[in-house]
Protein backbone atom coordinates (compact mmCIF):
# COMPACT_ATOMS: atom_id res chain seq x y z
CA UNK A 1 0.00 0.00 0.00
CA UNK A 2 0.96 3.14 -0.74
CA UNK A 3 0.87 6.37 1.28
CA UNK A 4 -1.65 8.35 -0.48
CA UNK A 5 -3.47 5.05 -0.42
CA UNK A 6 -3.11 4.94 3.46
CA UNK A 7 -4.20 8.30 3.96
CA UNK A 8 -7.04 8.22 2.10
CA UNK A 9 -8.21 5.28 4.37
CA UNK A 10 -7.49 7.47 7.57
CA UNK A 11 -9.22 10.05 6.17
CA UNK A 12 -12.09 7.64 5.33
CA UNK A 13 -12.29 6.59 8.58
CA UNK A 14 -12.30 9.57 10.16
CA UNK A 15 -15.17 11.65 7.75
CA UNK A 16 -17.40 8.14 8.63
CA UNK A 17 -17.05 8.39 11.94
CA UNK A 18 -17.68 12.28 11.97
CA UNK A 19 -21.00 11.14 9.97
CA UNK A 20 -21.77 8.25 12.77
CA UNK A 21 -21.18 11.18 15.79
CA UNK A 22 -23.60 13.43 13.47
CA UNK A 23 -25.94 11.13 12.85
CA UNK A 24 -26.32 10.42 16.28
CA UNK A 25 -26.26 13.59 17.89
CA UNK A 26 -29.19 14.72 15.26
CA UNK A 27 -30.75 11.57 15.86
CA UNK A 28 -30.54 12.60 19.73
CA UNK A 29 -31.38 16.39 19.04
CA UNK A 30 -35.06 15.67 16.79
CA UNK A 31 -35.84 13.07 19.77
CA UNK A 32 -35.37 15.52 22.38
CA UNK A 33 -36.99 18.38 19.79
CA UNK A 34 -40.19 16.03 19.23
CA UNK A 35 -40.79 15.11 22.59
CA UNK A 36 -40.64 18.63 23.51
CA UNK A 37 -43.28 19.77 20.82
CA UNK A 38 -45.58 17.28 21.87
CA UNK A 39 -45.32 18.06 25.50
CA UNK A 40 -45.63 21.62 25.01
CA UNK A 41 -48.40 21.13 21.97
CA UNK A 42 -50.41 18.56 25.20
CA UNK A 43 -50.10 21.30 27.50
CA UNK A 44 -51.47 24.08 25.38
CA UNK A 45 -54.55 21.61 24.15
CA UNK A 46 -55.21 20.72 27.82
CA UNK A 47 -54.43 24.55 29.20
CA UNK A 48 -57.10 25.59 26.08
CA UNK A 49 -59.71 23.23 27.36
CA UNK A 50 -59.44 24.03 31.03
CA UNK A 51 -59.54 27.65 30.06
CA UNK A 52 -63.18 26.40 28.10
CA UNK A 53 -64.10 24.95 31.69
CA UNK A 54 -63.14 28.26 33.61
CA UNK A 55 -65.02 30.54 31.10
CA UNK A 56 -68.21 28.28 31.19
CA UNK A 57 -67.87 28.51 35.40
CA UNK A 58 -68.04 24.82 36.12
CA UNK A 59 -66.46 24.17 39.25
CA UNK A 60 -64.31 28.00 39.10
CA UNK A 61 -61.91 27.64 42.03
CA UNK A 62 -60.47 24.19 40.69
CA UNK A 63 -60.33 24.82 37.02
CA UNK A 64 -58.69 28.07 37.75
CA UNK A 65 -56.26 25.80 39.80
CA UNK A 66 -55.65 22.99 37.69
CA UNK A 67 -55.03 25.72 34.34
CA UNK A 68 -52.07 27.39 36.45
CA UNK A 69 -50.78 23.95 37.07
CA UNK A 70 -50.61 23.05 33.60
CA UNK A 71 -49.10 26.59 32.67
CA UNK A 72 -47.08 26.03 35.70
CA UNK A 73 -45.56 22.37 34.18
CA UNK A 74 -43.12 24.00 31.74
CA UNK A 75 -43.18 27.07 28.80
CA UNK A 76 -44.85 26.36 25.68
CA UNK A 77 -42.91 25.88 22.60
CA UNK A 78 -42.41 29.40 20.53
CA UNK A 79 -45.32 30.87 22.58
CA UNK A 80 -46.25 31.87 26.55
CA UNK A 81 -50.01 31.31 27.99
CA UNK A 82 -50.93 32.84 31.06
CA UNK A 83 -54.62 34.28 32.93
CA UNK A 84 -54.90 38.01 32.37
CA UNK A 85 -53.37 39.71 35.42
CA UNK A 86 -50.65 37.01 36.28
CA UNK A 87 -47.38 37.84 36.26
CA UNK A 88 -45.02 36.03 33.73
CA UNK A 89 -42.84 33.63 34.86
CA UNK A 90 -39.26 35.02 35.11
CA UNK A 91 -37.48 32.72 32.70
CA UNK A 92 -39.94 34.16 29.73
CA UNK A 93 -39.43 37.74 30.34
CA UNK A 94 -37.00 39.91 28.54
CA UNK A 95 -34.89 39.51 31.79
CA UNK A 96 -33.59 36.69 30.70
CA UNK A 97 -30.30 36.06 28.40
CA UNK A 98 -32.46 34.44 25.44
CA UNK A 99 -35.02 37.24 26.13
CA UNK A 100 -31.69 39.81 26.10
CA UNK A 101 -30.29 37.85 22.67
CA UNK A 102 -34.02 38.58 21.51
CA UNK A 103 -34.23 42.34 22.20
CA UNK A 104 -30.66 42.87 20.59
CA UNK A 105 -31.98 40.68 17.42
CA UNK A 106 -34.84 42.52 17.05
CA UNK A 107 -37.38 39.51 17.45
CA UNK A 108 -38.70 40.60 20.73
CA UNK A 109 -42.55 40.63 20.59
CA UNK A 110 -43.51 44.58 19.87
CA UNK A 111 -47.16 44.50 22.23
CA UNK A 112 -48.16 43.00 25.58
CA UNK A 113 -49.41 39.53 23.45
CA UNK A 114 -52.93 38.69 22.08
CA UNK A 115 -55.86 38.27 25.03
CA UNK A 116 -58.62 35.20 24.34
CA UNK A 117 -61.35 36.15 26.09
CA UNK A 118 -64.10 33.47 27.76
CA UNK A 119 -67.14 33.94 29.76
CA UNK A 120 -65.03 33.94 33.23
CA UNK A 121 -62.03 33.86 32.10
CA UNK A 122 -58.95 35.59 29.68
CA UNK A 123 -56.25 34.27 28.71
CA UNK A 124 -52.99 36.20 27.55
CA UNK A 125 -50.99 34.30 24.45
CA UNK A 126 -47.82 36.28 23.99
CA UNK A 127 -45.00 35.30 21.33
CA UNK A 128 -42.17 33.60 22.79
CA UNK A 129 -38.30 34.03 20.50
CA UNK A 130 -36.15 33.24 23.62
CA UNK A 131 -37.74 29.36 23.45
CA UNK A 132 -36.20 29.38 19.78
CA UNK A 133 -33.24 30.87 20.87
CA UNK A 134 -33.05 28.56 23.79
CA UNK A 135 -33.11 25.72 21.14
CA UNK A 136 -31.14 27.30 18.51
CA UNK A 137 -28.27 27.68 21.04
CA UNK A 138 -28.84 24.14 22.36
CA UNK A 139 -28.03 22.89 19.06
CA UNK A 140 -25.18 25.09 18.25
CA UNK A 141 -23.74 23.77 21.43
CA UNK A 142 -24.27 20.30 20.73
CA UNK A 143 -22.64 20.57 17.09
CA UNK A 144 -19.64 22.48 19.01
CA UNK A 145 -18.88 19.77 21.32
CA UNK A 146 -19.13 17.15 18.73
CA UNK A 147 -16.85 19.21 16.36
CA UNK A 148 -14.42 19.82 19.52
CA UNK A 149 -14.30 16.49 19.60
CA UNK A 150 -14.22 15.35 15.51
CA UNK A 151 -10.99 17.77 15.86
CA UNK A 152 -9.27 16.33 19.01
CA UNK A 153 -9.79 12.60 17.38
CA UNK A 154 -8.63 14.06 14.09
CA UNK A 155 -5.55 16.03 15.57
CA UNK A 156 -4.96 12.42 17.63
CA UNK A 157 -5.17 9.88 14.80
CA UNK A 158 -3.47 12.44 12.41
CA UNK A 159 -0.53 12.62 14.81
CA UNK A 160 -0.46 8.56 15.29
CA UNK A 161 -0.57 7.92 11.34
CA UNK A 162 2.20 10.87 10.57
CA UNK A 163 4.27 8.89 13.70
CA UNK A 164 3.37 5.74 12.29
CA UNK A 165 4.17 6.72 8.45
CA UNK A 166 7.22 8.22 9.26
CA UNK A 167 8.75 5.97 11.19
CA UNK A 168 10.55 4.33 8.40
CA UNK A 169 12.29 7.62 7.76
CA UNK A 170 14.52 6.70 10.96
CA UNK A 171 15.74 3.16 9.78
CA UNK A 172 16.50 5.22 6.13
CA UNK A 173 18.46 7.75 8.20
CA UNK A 174 20.15 5.35 10.40
CA UNK A 175 21.44 3.02 6.54
CA UNK A 176 22.02 6.25 5.38
CA UNK A 177 24.56 6.87 8.70
CA UNK A 178 26.05 3.43 7.61
CA UNK A 179 26.67 4.47 4.49
CA UNK A 180 28.43 7.64 5.87
CA UNK A 181 30.69 5.79 7.98
CA UNK A 182 31.64 3.75 5.16
CA UNK A 183 29.88 0.26 5.46
CA UNK A 184 29.05 -1.04 1.87
CA UNK A 185 25.52 -1.86 2.61
CA UNK A 186 22.71 0.56 4.36
CA UNK A 187 20.70 -2.92 5.84
CA UNK A 188 17.48 -1.25 5.10
CA UNK A 189 14.54 -3.65 6.35
CA UNK A 190 11.51 -3.83 4.04
CA UNK A 191 9.15 -1.26 4.19
CA UNK A 192 5.17 -1.14 3.52
CA UNK A 193 4.06 1.80 2.18
CA UNK A 194 5.57 2.21 -1.84
CA UNK A 195 6.64 4.98 -1.68
CA UNK A 196 9.42 4.04 1.12
CA UNK A 197 10.51 0.85 -0.77
CA UNK A 198 11.56 3.05 -3.88
CA UNK A 199 13.57 4.86 -1.66
CA UNK A 200 15.35 2.28 -0.19
CA UNK A 201 16.04 0.99 -3.58
CA UNK A 202 17.31 4.24 -4.45
CA UNK A 203 19.80 3.99 -1.19
CA UNK A 204 20.57 0.23 -2.25
CA UNK A 205 21.61 1.55 -5.82
CA UNK A 206 23.46 4.31 -4.18
CA UNK A 207 25.28 1.64 -1.83
CA UNK A 208 26.36 0.05 -4.29
CA UNK A 209 27.18 2.66 -6.22
CA UNK A 210 29.64 4.05 -3.41
CA UNK A 211 30.89 0.43 -2.89
CA UNK A 212 32.03 0.72 -6.55
CA UNK A 213 33.91 3.92 -6.27
CA UNK A 214 35.65 3.20 -2.81
CA UNK A 215 36.83 0.16 -4.53
CA UNK A 216 38.05 2.20 -7.99
CA UNK A 217 39.58 4.56 -5.63
CA UNK A 218 41.37 1.81 -4.05
CA UNK A 219 42.08 0.03 -6.83
CA UNK A 220 43.88 3.41 -7.90
CA UNK A 221 45.63 4.26 -4.69
CA UNK A 222 47.24 0.65 -5.69
CA UNK A 223 48.40 1.03 -8.68
CA UNK A 224 49.29 4.44 -8.12
CA UNK A 225 51.50 3.24 -5.73
CA UNK A 226 52.36 0.33 -7.24
CA UNK A 227 53.45 3.11 -10.35
CA UNK A 228 55.50 5.14 -8.28
CA UNK A 229 57.48 2.61 -6.69
CA UNK A 230 57.99 1.45 -9.99
CA UNK A 231 59.10 4.85 -11.59
CA UNK A 232 61.30 5.34 -8.77
CA UNK A 233 62.74 2.24 -9.28
CA UNK A 234 63.32 3.26 -13.15
CA UNK A 235 64.45 6.00 -12.26
CA UNK A 236 67.36 4.74 -9.34
CA UNK A 237 68.32 2.14 -12.25
CA UNK A 238 68.74 4.85 -15.12
CA UNK A 239 70.78 6.92 -12.19
CA UNK A 240 72.93 4.59 -11.38
CA UNK A 241 73.50 2.30 -15.12
CA UNK A 242 73.47 5.92 -17.29
CA UNK A 243 74.45 8.89 -14.91
CA UNK A 244 76.57 7.07 -12.42
CA UNK A 245 78.58 5.50 -14.77
CA UNK A 246 79.01 8.95 -16.61
CA UNK A 247 80.09 10.79 -13.15
CA UNK A 248 82.23 7.71 -12.14
CA UNK A 249 83.94 8.37 -15.79
CA UNK A 250 84.25 11.99 -15.14
CA UNK A 251 85.83 11.74 -11.37
CA UNK A 252 88.49 9.47 -12.46
CA UNK A 253 89.50 11.32 -15.47
CA UNK A 254 89.45 14.54 -12.61
CA UNK A 255 91.90 12.22 -10.37
CA UNK A 256 93.76 11.64 -13.14
CA UNK A 257 94.35 15.69 -13.74
CA UNK A 258 94.73 15.73 -10.05
CA UNK A 259 97.47 13.63 -9.71
CA UNK A 260 99.71 13.80 -12.83
CA UNK A 261 98.89 17.41 -13.39
CA UNK A 262 102.66 18.68 -13.35
CA UNK A 263 104.26 15.40 -15.33
CA UNK A 264 101.48 15.26 -18.44
CA UNK A 265 102.13 16.93 -21.94
CA UNK A 266 99.52 19.76 -22.69
CA UNK A 267 98.04 17.53 -25.34
CA UNK A 268 97.16 14.96 -23.09
CA UNK A 269 95.42 17.69 -20.67
CA UNK A 270 93.49 19.18 -23.89
CA UNK A 271 92.49 15.64 -24.48
CA UNK A 272 91.41 14.74 -20.97
CA UNK A 273 89.41 18.61 -20.78
CA UNK A 274 87.58 17.09 -24.10
CA UNK A 275 86.51 13.78 -22.36
CA UNK A 276 85.13 16.02 -19.35
CA UNK A 277 82.72 18.36 -21.73
CA UNK A 278 81.72 15.36 -23.68
CA UNK A 279 80.86 13.57 -20.56
CA UNK A 280 79.03 16.36 -19.05
CA UNK A 281 76.98 17.00 -22.18
CA UNK A 282 76.00 13.18 -21.96
CA UNK A 283 75.12 13.45 -18.81
CA UNK A 284 73.07 16.99 -19.41
CA UNK A 285 71.04 14.88 -22.40
CA UNK A 286 70.33 12.17 -19.62
CA UNK A 287 69.16 14.46 -17.04
CA UNK A 288 66.97 16.27 -20.21
CA UNK A 289 65.76 12.77 -21.00
CA UNK A 290 64.77 11.92 -17.33
CA UNK A 291 62.74 15.23 -16.79
CA UNK A 292 60.94 14.96 -20.04
CA UNK A 293 59.50 11.57 -19.07
CA UNK A 294 58.22 13.04 -15.66
CA UNK A 295 57.09 16.37 -17.01
CA UNK A 296 57.05 17.39 -20.45
CA UNK A 297 58.47 21.33 -20.57
CA UNK A 298 56.19 23.53 -21.98
CA UNK A 299 52.53 22.03 -22.40
CA UNK A 300 50.68 25.36 -23.10
CA UNK A 301 49.81 26.92 -26.35
CA UNK A 302 52.29 25.62 -29.09
CA UNK A 303 53.86 23.61 -26.99
CA UNK A 304 51.54 20.61 -26.38
CA UNK A 305 51.14 20.49 -29.93
CA UNK A 306 54.84 19.42 -30.25
CA UNK A 307 55.14 17.44 -27.08
CA UNK A 308 52.09 15.12 -28.42
CA UNK A 309 54.01 15.05 -31.94
CA UNK A 310 56.90 14.39 -29.38
CA UNK A 311 55.02 11.31 -28.12
CA UNK A 312 53.27 9.84 -30.69
CA UNK A 313 56.33 9.95 -32.38
CA UNK A 314 57.87 7.79 -29.71
CA UNK A 315 55.22 5.16 -29.78
CA UNK A 316 55.67 5.45 -33.34
CA UNK A 317 59.40 4.05 -33.40
CA UNK A 318 59.02 1.71 -30.60
CA UNK A 319 55.54 0.06 -32.00
CA UNK A 320 56.14 -0.72 -35.90
CA UNK A 321 52.71 -2.16 -36.06
CA UNK A 322 50.50 0.91 -35.30
CA UNK A 323 50.07 4.03 -37.25
CA UNK A 324 49.55 6.83 -35.60
CA UNK A 325 48.44 10.33 -36.52
CA UNK A 326 47.67 13.70 -34.77
CA UNK A 327 45.36 16.57 -35.75
CA UNK A 328 46.50 19.82 -33.81
CA UNK A 329 44.96 22.33 -35.55
CA UNK A 330 47.39 25.55 -35.47
CA UNK A 331 44.69 28.34 -34.20
CA UNK A 332 44.19 26.15 -30.68
CA UNK A 333 47.40 27.61 -30.17
CA UNK A 334 45.73 30.87 -28.83
CA UNK A 335 43.02 28.96 -27.09
CA UNK A 336 45.01 26.72 -25.06
CA UNK A 337 47.73 29.43 -24.17
CA UNK A 338 44.61 31.33 -22.39
CA UNK A 339 43.90 28.55 -19.84
CA UNK A 340 45.94 27.72 -16.98
CA UNK A 341 49.04 25.07 -17.06
CA UNK A 342 47.24 22.18 -15.89
CA UNK A 343 44.73 22.09 -18.80
CA UNK A 344 47.38 20.73 -21.09
CA UNK A 345 49.11 18.50 -18.66
CA UNK A 346 45.89 16.73 -18.07
CA UNK A 347 45.37 16.67 -21.66
CA UNK A 348 49.11 15.32 -22.63
CA UNK A 349 48.62 12.61 -19.71
CA UNK A 350 45.18 11.55 -21.20
CA UNK A 351 46.38 11.02 -24.47
CA UNK A 352 49.91 9.43 -23.04
CA UNK A 353 47.61 6.87 -20.91
CA UNK A 354 45.03 6.19 -23.91
CA UNK A 355 47.83 6.01 -26.10
CA UNK A 356 49.60 3.53 -23.65
CA UNK A 357 46.27 1.28 -23.58
CA UNK A 358 45.85 1.10 -27.22
CA UNK A 359 49.78 -0.34 -27.42
CA UNK A 360 48.66 -3.34 -24.62
CA UNK A 361 45.16 -4.02 -25.14
CA UNK A 362 43.36 -2.62 -28.35
CA UNK A 363 46.13 -5.06 -31.01
CA UNK A 364 45.09 -2.44 -33.17
CA UNK A 365 46.97 -1.02 -36.97
CA UNK A 366 45.31 2.57 -36.78
CA UNK A 367 45.21 5.05 -33.83
CA UNK A 368 44.10 8.78 -34.81
CA UNK A 369 43.87 11.74 -32.18
CA UNK A 370 42.26 15.05 -32.57
CA UNK A 371 41.92 18.37 -30.66
CA UNK A 372 39.97 20.91 -31.50
CA UNK A 373 38.05 23.59 -29.63
CA UNK A 374 34.29 24.06 -30.54
CA UNK A 375 31.08 25.12 -28.18
CA UNK A 376 33.26 26.21 -25.69
CA UNK A 377 35.32 23.68 -24.66
CA UNK A 378 38.56 21.48 -25.66
CA UNK A 379 37.43 18.28 -27.08
CA UNK A 380 40.11 15.25 -27.49
CA UNK A 381 39.26 12.23 -29.71
CA UNK A 382 41.41 9.40 -29.82
CA UNK A 383 39.94 6.66 -32.23
CA UNK A 384 41.59 3.36 -32.95
CA UNK A 385 40.64 0.48 -35.03
CA UNK A 386 41.37 -2.20 -32.04
CA UNK A 387 39.27 -5.02 -30.17
CA UNK A 388 38.02 -3.19 -27.37
CA UNK A 389 34.20 -2.23 -27.29
CA UNK A 390 32.61 0.46 -25.11
CA UNK A 391 30.16 -1.98 -23.25
CA UNK A 392 33.29 -4.26 -21.97
CA UNK A 393 36.13 -1.07 -21.12
CA UNK A 394 32.74 0.11 -19.17
CA UNK A 395 32.02 -2.35 -17.14
CA UNK A 396 35.80 -3.26 -15.62
CA UNK A 397 37.64 0.05 -15.47
CA UNK A 398 40.81 -0.11 -15.06
CA UNK A 399 43.00 1.64 -12.94
CA UNK A 400 44.55 3.71 -16.30
CA UNK A 401 40.88 4.53 -16.91
CA UNK A 402 40.13 6.00 -13.68
CA UNK A 403 43.19 7.97 -12.86
CA UNK A 404 41.97 9.46 -16.72
CA UNK A 405 38.58 10.56 -15.13
CA UNK A 406 39.92 12.09 -11.65
CA UNK A 407 42.29 14.12 -13.61
CA UNK A 408 39.73 15.29 -15.34
CA UNK A 409 37.68 15.65 -12.84
CA UNK A 410 40.04 17.97 -11.11
CA UNK A 411 39.32 20.83 -14.42
CA UNK A 412 35.65 20.57 -14.77
CA UNK A 413 36.32 17.63 -17.76
CA UNK A 414 34.29 14.58 -18.46
CA UNK A 415 34.99 11.52 -20.62
CA UNK A 416 32.91 9.37 -22.34
CA UNK A 417 33.49 5.70 -24.35
CA UNK A 418 32.04 4.30 -27.40
CA UNK A 419 32.18 2.33 -30.23
CA UNK A 420 34.20 3.26 -33.18
CA UNK A 421 32.55 2.98 -36.83
CA UNK A 422 33.42 -0.04 -38.01
CA UNK A 423 35.31 -1.27 -35.20
CA UNK A 424 37.27 -0.15 -32.12
CA UNK A 425 37.22 2.02 -29.52
CA UNK A 426 36.49 5.74 -29.54
CA UNK A 427 37.50 7.95 -26.51
CA UNK A 428 35.85 11.05 -26.39
CA UNK A 429 36.92 14.02 -23.59
CA UNK A 430 35.82 17.79 -23.28
CA UNK A 431 36.91 20.41 -21.06
CA UNK A 432 35.55 23.93 -20.35
CA UNK A 433 37.39 26.71 -21.72
CA UNK A 434 36.74 27.90 -18.47
CA UNK A 435 38.36 25.11 -16.44
CA UNK A 436 40.63 26.30 -13.98
CA UNK A 437 42.07 23.97 -10.67
CA UNK A 438 45.84 22.86 -9.50
CA UNK A 439 46.46 19.72 -10.96
CA UNK A 440 49.66 17.56 -8.99
CA UNK A 441 51.73 15.63 -11.61
CA UNK A 442 51.81 12.32 -10.48
CA UNK A 443 50.81 10.40 -13.57
CA UNK A 444 53.07 8.07 -16.05
CA UNK A 445 52.56 5.57 -18.60
CA UNK A 446 50.98 2.31 -16.76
Amino acid sequence: MDLRRRLVVYLSALIFGLLLVTAAVTFYSLRADAAAEVRASERLARAMLAAGELGYGENSAAVKARLEAILAEGPLRHLHVSLAGEPLPAASTAEGAAGQLAALLGVAPAGEGYRIRFRNAELLITPNPASEIDEILQDAVRLFITLLLFSGATLIVAWRAADHALAPVRKLEEGLERLAEGEPEAHLPPFELREFSRVALAIDRLANSLDEARRGQRQLARELISVQEAERQQLAAELHDEMGQMLTAIGVTAAYLERHGQEIAPEKVIECGRELRDDVRTVGEQLRSILKRLRPHGLDGPGLGDALHELMDGWQQREAGIHFALNFPDDLSAALAATPDDVGLVLYRVVQEALTNVVRHSQATDCRVELRACAGAFVLTMRDNGCGRAADVGKRPGGGLLGMRERLAMVGGSLTLSDADPQGLQLSVRIPLAAAGVVADGGSRT
